[in-house]
């Protein structure tokens, strides 16, 4: 167990599923990534007051303002070393819409003893995750306050926090994800829900830079 997820939750990890084990133990050491491909059943936003900030999002890849039901999706998951020597995953999922292709970038690496997530195409936020295992052998992701860069608090009247669920589903031998964006004020944000089957592929040619942010910023 060598991945950032087998890191941060130590012992627990071995709670894990063994699908889902599979799924979070990607390593630079083992040079093996992860190519989900499914559907949303769900994908939605908050009220139209939402709007501006979602479409604000779109246009660095962090969120957006389109919403629909049974949308194609892949999530790719690959293991890299960024330019400042951490070991990093992506995690950059496609939504394909009718008439627009979004996506929602991140990348994810251990500071310490915590996975910090940062968003978007120049890692513009940062986000503190905490995550633990469901009693279904899933994982639960609740994320702390977001920072601008890597340093600058978002005042917590305007960020949300981050529910993520995500489990193996033995009856289908699919993989169920569920998100959802809240603002503790202002209520739902954003979200979506749904399924994908994960495929492994070596990645003995290097990560392209397709999955890789424009910029990267690093910590204190």
């Amino acid at each position: 167990m060598t991945g950032i997820f087998a890191h941060a939750l130590g012992a627990d990890f071995a709670k894990l599923h063994p699908r889902m084990r599979e799924r979070l133990d990607l390593s630079v050491a083992d040079g093996v990534g992860m190519i989900g491909h499914g559907v949303m059943d769900r994908v939605w936003r908050g009220p139209a007051f939402t709007l501006p900030f979602l479409w604000l999002g779109s246009t660095r890849h962090i969120l957006f303002p389109e919403r629909g039901r049974n949308v194609p999706f892949v999530i790719e998951n690959y293991p890299y070393v960024d330019s400042y020597g951490r070991e990093t995953v992506s995690f950059v999922r496609t939504f394909e819409f009718p008439r627009r292709r979004r996506r929602f970038d991140a990348q994810m690496l251990c500071a310490g003893d915590r996975i910090v997530d940062y968003l978007g195409t120049h890692q513009h936020l940062a986000v503190d995750l905490h995550i633990a295992v469901r009693p279904d052998g899933g994982f639960r992701i609740r994320s702390g306050g977001f920072r601008v860069g890597a340093r600058t608090p978002v005042p917590q009247a305007l960020a949300g926090t981050a529910h993520v669920d995500e489990w193996f589903d033995e009856e289908s031998g699919l993989f169920r994800i569920q998100v959802a964006v809240v603002n503790r004020r202002f209520g739902p944000l954003f979200g979506y829900r749904g399924s994908f089957a994960a495929r492994y592929v070596r990645l003995d040619g290097g990560v392209s830079g397709a999955v890789k942010p424009l910029r990267e910023k690093v910590l204190d």
